[in-house]
């Protein structure tokens, strides 16, 4: 597999700067072929599980396959340093990218990862060593015998096995997490028996297209929040056949699990956000959030009206503020939470105008429904409430969120497309 490609100079370890703000150090100084995967390793307070890493997989590479090793440090202990130190004695390139801000947490690391490599395939895995090293050379052999662009390590294909997750509580998570994972997304992860699983590999031309067709349609491409950077993968790029390897996932050789309550809510929001990347889904969403406005509302309405003399009509003008707020709040942050534009005061009164203008827009089109088309006051209403209904998302979505997010998100992505552009230079 290594044939074909031109060679590359390698340069001595030593730190130097990142432009994301973190500081990178690579190994060797002698020539060594252009490499066929990149393995990418996100590490957290490592330090103690380095060396048995790097020795796992220097002992698993087969001859003739060329593998370069990028670990991506958000840690705060010497976890860098001891990466430096075993990459002394590997045998292929080994390099330390640590990132002063940690964004987008695991996912961020791997796509900061993906944009500072250059083979053909990239692999993913843990550094805790639940994922076997030896799963390299497998996950590569099946995705070159399939022509496939995604291989997935499952712990749920046959002859795999989830084993080293700890206590029921884990187990019934990670169980739950892949079934509603799976419900949201049926036809995108067809044939994903694990798409929670954090060791797999996709092919590089995967992920630019991704890139590109998200540049095209100014939505942006990868946008990873939390430790799911599959799930990301495997629904933003797409891939053009997926295959899985089964495999036993290991008990946890030292350290501590980053599987938190904090992660779980990152990993709902990451759900909810690639849920309502199409303008469709998130018109359903923007629908089901609007209903739900109706609870506060009503509730409010109930209160002024029995505690105060209020006039009706200006408690429901009241009470519809409070509904405002709430919709604005759920919209906010599962709907649009990447590529916010400008600050949440200014959204939220965009969005309180937009809201109360229904209410001024509604009655003069339903006595136009009544009057010119002749319709009945019950039917011109639930028409009146849907036009504007579709009005406002339109606004909403145009206006406050989407044309001035995806200056951002096309920001974001010219960081990956940037990075790959400084290596080919």
């Amino acid at each position: 597999m290594s044939s074909g490609f031109s060679w590359a100079v390698v340069a001595t370890v030593v730190r130097v700067s990142d432009p994301s703000g973190g500081t990178m150090a690579s190994d060797s100084s002698s020539p060594t072929p252009m490499p066929a995967v990149s393995l990418i390793v996100p590490t957290f307070n490592e330090a103690a599980n380095i060396d048995e890493l790097l020795d796992g997989v220097c002992a698993a590479i087969p001859a003739g396959l060329e593998v370069e090793v990028l670990f991506v440090d958000d840690s705060t202990d010497d976890t860098p340093e001891v990466i430096e130190k075993a990459a002394a004695r590997c045998p292929m390139p080994v390099s330390v990218l640590h990132r002063e801000v940690p964004e987008g947490g695991l996912g961020g690391a791997v796509v900061a990862g993906i944009a500072r490599t250059s083979a053909p395939w990239i692999m993913v895995m843990d550094a805790d060593l639940q994922h076997p090293p030896e799963l390299l050379p497998q996950l590569i052999e099946a995705g070159e015998r399939a022509a496939a662009e995604l291989v997935v390590a499952s712990r749920y294909a046959e002859g795999g096995s989830r084993g080293g997750l700890a206590g029921g509580y884990r187990v019934a998570v990670s169980g739950a997490s892949t079934a509603l994972t799976k419900s949201l997304f049926p036809r995108l992860l067809r044939g994903v028996s694990d798409p929670m699983s954090g060791c797999f590999a996709i092919r590089r031309e995967a992920v630019d297209r991704a890139v590109q067709e998200g540049e095209t349609r100014q939505e942006g491409g990868l946008r990873p929040l939390g430790y799911k950077i599959l799930l990301e993968l495997a629904v933003r790029c797409r891939p053009r056949g997926v295959v899985e390897v089964p495999y036993e996932f290991g008990e946890r050789f030292a350290g501590e699990s980053k599987s938190t309550v904090r992660e779980g809510l990152r990993f709902l929001r990451h759900l909810a956000e690639l849920r309502t990347s199409d303008k469709r889904a998130r018109m359903v969403a923007f629908g089901l959030i609007g209903v739900s406005g109706f609870v506060p509302n009503l509730l409010a309405l109930w209160a002024l009206t029995g505690a105060t003399t209020l006039h009706y009509a200006v408690a429901e003008v009241l009470a519809n503020q409070l509904g405002v707020l709430w919709n604005f709040a759920l919209l906010d942050f599962l709907v649009y939470r990447s590529g916010k534009p400008g600050r949440g005061a200014g959204r939220l009164l965009g969005f309180a105008a937009l809201s109360n203008a229904d209410l001024l827009a509604r009655i003069p089109l339903m006595m136009l429904f009544v009057e010119q088309a002749g319709m009945g006051p019950v039917p011109a209403t639930v028409i009146s409430l849907v036009v504007v209904f579709a009005l406002r998302f339109l606004l909403v979505d145009t206006l406050i969120y989407r044309r001035k997010g995806a200056a951002a998100k096309r920001a974001a992505d010219a960081a990956v497309t940037g990075g790959q552009g400084e290596r080919a230079a």
